[in-house]
C-alpha cells in the first residue's frame, strides 16, 4: 500500500512537470523586435504588423533577401517569397474593403508577401494565410491579390520599417523602406460610399433616435453629393418622427437641397421658414450662402428683416452691408456697415474698415 501511495505521488509530480514545461513560456525579446504601424483614411484603418530585421552591414538585396521565389530548404513551399519582415508573417489589416494599385481586395487580415525583381520590379502578395513563420509554407493557391510595383532607392535605413509617408481624403500610400530600397504600393478607398453605407447602419441603431444625427447625416450625403439621400434624411428631422421638428439648421440645409435640385420657388419658401427661426449670426450665414447662389433680392430681403428682428445686432447690419453691396446698392452698404462698425467689438472693426475702404471705392465686399 505504501509503494502504490509513493507511485501515485511520483506520477502526479511528473504530471505536474510536464504541465508546467508545457504551460510555462519565458517572454524574452525576439532579435527583430515586432512593430505595428496605422494609417486611417477616411473611417478606415489600413494596420501592417511586421518584424524588424537590421541591415548590421550585411549584404540585403540578392543576397539576404534572395530575388524572386525560392525553395527555402524548409516547410512546404518550393517556391517562396520574401517575408518582407522578420519571423512570423508580415501581416496588413484593412478594415474595409480598398483598392491597391487599383485592384479590388476584400476587407480583412493578409498576409503580406514580396518577391523582388533584379531589374527594380516587385511582386507585391496579400494572402489569405496570416499565421505561418514567415514564407517556408507559402501557397500560391492562397493569394488574394498579387501585383507589380516598381522600386525606388532611398537614403539608407537601418532597421526596416513600413510607413505611410503621404495620404489624401481618400488614399494613402503604403511603403516598405529598408536599406537604399523602398517599395510603394498606392492603397485607395471608396470614403464615401463606406462612410454613407456606416450612416445608414448607424440610423438604424439608437443613433437613429437623436435628431442631431439625421441633420449631420444629410449634410454629410448634401457635402458629398448625393442630393436625393440628404432630402430624405434632412425630411426625416423634419417632421414624420416623434424627435422631429423643423429647427434653423435642418430648414435652411433643405433650402440648400431644394436649390441643388432647381427647385428655387420651393427652397426659397424654406429659407423664409429658416430665417424665423435663426439668431443674428444663423440668418446673417443664411444670406451670404443666397448671396453665394446668386439669390442676391432673397439676400436683401432676409438681411433686412434680419436687421429688424434683431434689434440692429452689429452680424445683422454687416450682413445688410454686404447684401446691399451684392446687389451694387454701394451707399446702403456703406451706411449700414458704419453702423456695424459703432456696435461690433473691437476684434472685427479691423476687417469692418478694411471693407468700408473697399465700398468707398465702389468694390464689391463679397
Amino acid at each position: 500500500m505504501k509503494q502504490s501511495n509513493f507511485m501515485m505521488t511520483l506520477l502526479a509530480g511528473a504530471m505536474m512537470l510536464c504541465t508546467i514545461q508545457t504551460n510555462a513560456q519565458l517572454k524574452t525579446p525576439e532579435a527583430s523586435q515586432r512593430a505595428q504601424v496605422t494609417q486611417r483614411v477616411g473611417i478606415t484603418d489600413i494596420t501592417i504588423d511586421y518584424g524588424r530585421p537590421s541591415v548590421k552591414e550585411r549584404e540585403v538585396w540578392g543576397k539576404l533577401v534572395p530575388y524572386g521565389f525560392n525553395n527555402l530548404g524548409f516547410g512546404t513551399s518550393t517556391a517562396a517569397p520574401w517575408r518582407a519582415g522578420a519571423n512570423t508573417n508580415t501581416t496588413i489589416e484593412f478594415a474595409h474593403d480598398v483598392k491597391v494599385e487599383g485592384k479590388d481586395i476584400k476587407a480583412g487580415l493578409y498576409g503580406l508577401h514580396i518577391a523582388l525583381k533584379e531589374d527594380g520590379g516587385a511582386t507585391i502578395i496579400f494572402s489569405k494565410n496570416t499565421s505561418s513563420w514567415g514564407s517556408y509554407f507559402y501557397d500560391e493557391k492562397e493569394d488574394a491579390l498579387r501585383l507589380d510595383v516598381q522600386t525606388k532607392e532611398a537614403p539608407h535605413t537601418e532597421t526596416l520599417t513600413f510607413l505611410f509617408p503621404s495620404f489624401e481624403a481618400n488614399s494613402t500610400i503604403a511603403a516598405l523602406r529598408w536599406e537604399k530600397k523602398e517599395i510603394p504600393f498606392k492603397i485607395e478607398v471608396n470614403v464615401e460610399d463606406i462612410v454613407l453605407e456606416g450612416i445608414k447602419d448607424d440610423l438604424r441603431s439608437n443613433a437613429g433616435f437623436t435628431q442631431s444625427n439625421w441633420d449631420n447625416a444629410a449634410n454629410y450625403a448634401f457635402n458629398a453629393g448625393k442630393i436625393d439621400q440628404a432630402l430624405e434624411w434632412v425630411n426625416a428631422s423634419i417632421s414624420g418622427n416623434f424627435f422631429s421638428k423643423e429647427t434653423f439648421g435642418n430648414l435652411s440645409l433643405k433650402s440648400q437641397i431644394l436649390g441643388k435640385q432647381g427647385k428655387t420657388q420651393e427652397a426659397m419658401a424654406i429659407v423664409d421658414k429658416a430665417a424665423a427661426l435663426g439668431n443674428a449670426t444663423q440668418v446673417f450665414q443664411l444670406g451670404n450662402g443666397l448671396i453665394g447662389q446668386g439669390q442676391k433680392d432673397k439676400a436683401l430681403e432676409i438681411l433686412k428683416g434680419n436687421v429688424k428682428n434683431n434689434k440692429g445686432a452689429w452680424p445683422s447690419n454687416y450682413g445688410l452691408a454686404r447684401a446691399y453691396s451684392a446687389t451694387g446698392d454701394y451707399k446702403n452698404a456703406i451706411k449700414s456697415i458704419n453702423v456695424a462698425l459703432g456696435k461690433a467689438p473691437d476684434r472685427f472693426k479691423g476687417r469692418l474698415s478694411g471693407d468700408l475702404e473697399k465700398l468707398k471705392k465702389g468694390e464689391d465686399i463679397n
